[in-house]
């Protein structure tokens, strides 16, 4: 997962981390330690390292439960959540899809800050009730303080945050259509990124003052994901009614099981045609496996006359096929899951419709996004 470091599983959930949060927990770590030691001078320098680690710590452990909040409700909802990733910004629940409803994307996005804002409340109640004084009340203090504005950063109306997600079901509950809520969504991140951007840039050319250098960090963070998450909503909204059929290949690499080796070479491989493998189906037009190009080489050409393809085919397994009447969308996200550039596709009683291929989905998304002629 582009370099992230797999530590273990959280409830059944895969756990990552990508190593740019050792920096930040280095950094955090330094941070807080050595707050704690010029506020209680007479801690030593190791217990000063030691509470401004366990506070870092804790930190992060806010983070994984904001995201398990995301998470929680997305499981209830039959949603997988494929894993949780600690990183530089922060933390992200890779979830396996969206969900059905408005009703119940607001939820899933609200969901983590509702856990943040709670763990605010109960370090708060526990420092007031505990009359807790010295370094425990500043940790107590610094982790309330955290999950307080982990919760209200996350609320800012623009994906890719969590306030993105909220404005986005909103946006879908009043129109209707899931895609406008990601485009008016991700405009909304990018006038943030562009804000969080000059915030740091001004200070730093007229002042040279890097104080507000994360900022800087944070509006490209929100720029680039915010404007991903529009692209991709055009995609989905191009290929919204669409199925795996309507992107097969004309003259899909089609043979019968009882031709001959010695017919599929003359007939399909020497006459020209630029296809290395074949799709191998029955009398009935069922797909039973496929035959390449290098199969042929391990049968001497004597032989190839009387040497029908099914005696020399590959099976196909189910895994490796799609559906014909399955979402064009849904069949992308395989391929690129899988990362396969072809995917033969059948009907339900298992007669083969061809291949499609991932360039075929391309030129379908770029014929409708070119204008109609007058």
């Amino acid at each position: 997962m582009n370099g992230t470091i797999r530590v273990g599983n959280l409830f059944g959930i895969p756990f990552y981390i990508h190593p740019s949060w050792f920096l930040v927990l280095g950094l955090v770590t330094w941070s807080y330690s050595s707050g704690l030691a010029a506020q209680f001078p007479q801690l030593s320098a190791g217990l000063a390292l030691l509470l401004g680690l366990m506070t870092a710590l804790m930190l992060f452990a806010s983070v994984v439960a904001h995201e398990l909040g995301h998470s929680f409700v997305a499981i209830r909802q039959g949603i997988d959540v494929k894993s949780i990733t600690l990183f530089i910004f922060g933390g992200l629940a890779s979830l396996e899809k969206e969900s059905k409803t408005p009703g119940e994307a607001f939820w899933v996005a609200i969901a983590g800050p509702i856990v943040s804002l709670l763990l605010c409340g109960i370090l708060t109640v526990i420092g007031v009730t505990t009359a807790a004084s010295g370094p425990l009340a500043a940790i107590l203090g610094v982790l309330a303080s955290v999950n307080l504005a982990l919760a209200l950063f996350n609320l800012i109306p623009g994906l890719p945050l969590d306030g993105g997600n909220i404005l986005k079901a909103i946006v879908w509950k009043i129109t209707g259509n899931p895609y406008k809520g990601v485009t008016f969504a991700s405009r909304v991140g990018q006038i943030f990124g562009w804000v969080a951007i000059l915030s740091g840039m001004v200070p730093l050319l007229l002042f040279g003052n890097f104080g507000n250098f994360w900022n800087l960090l944070v509006g490209f963070f929100l720029l680039q994901n915010a404007g991903n998450a529009a692209q991709f909503a055009k995609v989905q909204e191009k290929l919204t009614g669409l199925t795996a059929e309507d992107a097969v290949t004309h003259d899909s690499p089609i043979v019968s099981a009882n031709l001959s080796l010695r017919e599929l070479a003359d007939e399909r491989v020497i006459s020209g045609q630029n296809w290395h493998r074949f799709l191998v189906t029955d009398d009935d037009g069922q797909l039973v496996g496929a035959i390449s190009v290098d199969n042929l080489r391990t049968i001497p050409t004597a032989l190839w006359s009387e040497t029908p393809i099914k005696e020399v085919m590959r099976p196909i397994t189910e895994s490796t096929t799609v559906q014909s009447d399955q979402p064009l969308l849904e069949v992308m996200q395989l391929l690129e899951q899988q990362k396969l550039s072809v995917l033969p596709v059948i009907r339900e009683n298992g007669v083969l419709v061809g291949i499609l291929e991932k360039t075929a989905i391309i030129q379908l998304l770029q014929s409708r996004t070119q204008p109609n002629p007058a």
